[in-house]
C-alpha cells in the first residue's frame, strides 16, 4: 500500500445525513478506523483543469455521535491523483450533473481507485442493468407508450409504477387491475418524466418484505429484510419501512451467483441488490444503502468486507501502476 493513505468522500452535504442508518458514513468510520485520512468534497466542487481533476476539500474526521459526527479542517485545493481512493457516494438523482462526475472521475482511473468504477457506474443505472438479466425478474417493461402499458396491464393486472431514474421509493404507486387513477397518473408521469419509466408486475409477497442484498467484489457479503410500513407498498427505510434479521435463500444464492461476475468484471466493489420473492428487481450501483440495518440486526460488518476488497484491488492497481 501507498504511505499517503488518502480517500477522498464525493458526497452530498454530510451535515444532512442521517448517520444511524447511512452507508456512506460506516464508510467513513472504516476508513478512519484503518488509518486513512480522509477528505470531504460535494459534487459541485468538482473541477477539470486541463488533464487534472481537482477540487475544494475538507480534512474530515469522523465520530459515531448522533448530532457531533464529523469535524472539518480548512477547505484546501487537491489533487484527486494524489488520492488512494475516491468514494463516489452522492445519492441520485442519476441526471446529467452526476454522468458529468463519472466522466471527470473516469480520468484519474489509471492513478487513483474510483468506487465504484464511474464508468460502470454511468453505464448500469439500477433499473436498466437489471433488465440484463429478465429470467431472474418478475415482468417488467421500460416505456412511456401509453398503448405499450395497456397491454402489459391486460396481460399482468395489477403493477407498480415508478420513475426509471428514481431513488429511494419516491413517486412508486400501484395500479389495481382496473384503477380509475390510472390514466391521471399517466398524465403525471409523462409531464414529470421525459425519460422512459418502468412499468412492473405487481409481487403481493411484498408485504413479507423486499430483501437488500450487500455484494462486495461480486460475493454476498450481508443482507436485510425490509417490511413495508403499513398501508404502503414501499419497503425502502426512508420511507418507514423496517428492517428485520434474514438469511440467504437458495434463489437468492442462485441470483448472487449469476450477477456477482460481472458486477467484479465492470469493478463494482458494492452494490446493493432488491429481491422480492425470489425475483430480482433492482441493481443499485450509484449510492446503495443497508449496511448499517444489516450490522444492527445481527449481520456482518459489511464496511470491513468492503474496505478489505478496496484495499485488495488499490493495492493491485498501485502495482500495475
Amino acid at each position: 500500500m501507498s504511505n499517503r493513505r488518502k480517500v477522498a468522500v464525493q458526497m452530498d452535504p454530510i451535515e444532512r445525513i442521517a448517520i444511524a442508518g447511512d452507508s456512506t458514513f460506516a464508510l467513513l468510520l472504516e476508513a478512519q478506523k484503518r488509518g486513512f485520512e480522509l477528505y470531504y468534497y460535494t459534487p459541485d466542487r468538482l473541477s477539470l483543469r486541463g488533464v487534472d481533476v481537482v477540487t475544494t476539500a475538507q480534512k474530515l474526521q469522523v465520530r459515531d455521535v448522533e448530532g457531533d459526527h464529523y469535524d472539518l479542517g480548512a477547505a484546501r485545493e487537491v489533487a484527486l491523483r494524489d488520492m488512494d481512493v475516491v468514494l463516489l457516494r452522492q445519492d441520485p438523482p442519476f441526471d446529467l450533473a452526476y454522468i458529468t462526475s463519472t466522466h471527470l472521475l473516469e480520468k484519474i482511473g489509471s492513478e487513483t481507485l474510483v468506487v465504484n468504477d464511474p464508468a460502470s457506474v454511468r453505464n448500469a443505472p439500477e433499473k436498466l442493468f437489471v433488465m440484463d438479466y429478465p429470467e431472474l425478474m418478475p415482468p417488467t417493461l421500460i416505456t412511456r407508450d401509453k398503448a405499450a402499458i395497456d397491454a402489459f396491464r391486460a396481460e399482468h393486472g395489477e403493477v407498480v409504477m415508478k420513475p426509471l431514474h428514481g431513488h429511494g421509493g419516491a413517486a412508486v404507486f400501484r395500479l389495481l387491475a382496473q384503477d380509475a387513477n390510472y390514466g391521471s397518473l399517466y398524465d403525471l408521469f409523462a409531464a414529470s418524466f421525459r425519460e422512459q419509466w418502468v412499468v412492473q408486475k405487481f409481487l403481493p409477497a411484498i408485504s413479507r418484505g423486499d430483501k437488500r442484498i450487500i455484494l462486495v467484489d461480486g460475493e454476498p457479503r450481508g443482507a436485510v429484510n425490509r417490511i413495508p410500513a403499513a398501508n404502503d407498498i414501499r419497503s425502502n427505510m426512508v420511507r418507514g419501512g423496517a428492517a428485520e434479521a434474514t438469511a440467504l435463500s437458495a434463489r437468492e444464492l442462485e441470483i448472487c451467483a449469476i450477477i456477482g461476475p460481472e458486477l467484479k468484471k465492470r469493478g463494482l466493489i458494492f452494490v446493493g441488490i432488491d429481491v422480492i420473492d425470489g425475483f430480482l428487481t433492482e441493481i443499485n450501483v450509484t449510492s446503495p444503502t443497508g449496511i448499517r440495518a444489516i450490522l444492527r440486526t445481527g449481520g456482518p460488518d459489511v464496511a470491513a468486507a468492503i474496505w478489505d476488497a478496496i484495499e485488495l484491488r488499490q493495492a493491485a492497481l498501485e502495482a500495475t501502476g
